[in-house]
């Protein structure tokens, strides 16, 4: 399977890339400055520059699958939000579903169904994703719509807790298990066309996955 990473230089698109090479799948990390391809490049992993606020149209040709993973950080403004977070989504979701792309991944957030109920600093950035993924809701692909709560750096535990809603935790996630989650979602079919919170749990990833209904 060939399959696009839209972020793949952030946190977690770089252990997705690893993670699906370690798999034998073809990946293609899209990148935004050629100076980020080191890291790649010594997995054996195909670099492709593109810039989501631009027209990153040819990033995805000849492709199987789209990851999105891309945010537009922390430390950003209002403006880079709207632009990465739901523009530059709403555009890979269109150009998925203008080449026949069936199969897209969409890393969201916990709470987006619901911005007004967030932190008043996050919520344009809640704002944001909720609009991405009702543009991806909306459309044709066999999507799945990945809501994890707070990311931290720590180290995997392989336990998760995976529903349709899950009440919000202050307990952070390792990336690393959100890293492993979109993995394994990508080809199990009966996450196709589901959206749901990913949280720390007592399930294995597998266990919680395939307890989806």
């Amino acid at each position: 399977m060939n399959v696009l990473v839209i972020g793949a230089n952030g946190k977690i698109g770089r252990m997705v890339s690893a993670f699906l090479a370690e798999k034998n799948d073809v990946v293609h990390a899209m990148i935004r400055d050629k100076n980020q391809a080191k890291y790649f490049h010594e997995l054996g992993i195909d670099t492709i520059v593109a810039d989501l606020e631009k027209d990153f149209s040819h990033a995805c040709e000849g492709m199987d699958a789209i990851i999105f993973t891309a945010g537009s950080g922390a430390h950003t403004g209002p403006d880079k939000t709207l632009l990465i977070d739901r523009d530059g989504a709403i555009k890979a979701i269109d150009e998925a579903t203008k080449r026949g792309i069936n199969r897209f991944v969409l890393v969201s957030s916990l709470r987006a169904e619901q911005p007004e109920a967030g932190p008043e600093s996050l919520q344009l950035y809640l704002q944001a994703k909720r609009d991405a993924d009702i543009h991806l809701q909306a459309s044709s692909l066999d999507y799945t719509i990945i809501r994890p709560g707070t990311l931290s750096d720590d180290s995997g535990t392989g336990k998760v807790s995976i529903a349709d809603h899950l009440a919000y935790q202050p307990q952070p996630i390792p990336r690393i298990d959100v890293a492993h989650t979109i993995v394994e979602t990508l080809k199990q079919k009966n996450t196709y066309r589901r959206t749901f919170d990913l949280l720390p749990g007592n399930q294995t990833i597998s266990d919680a996955l395939n307890r989806l209904e």
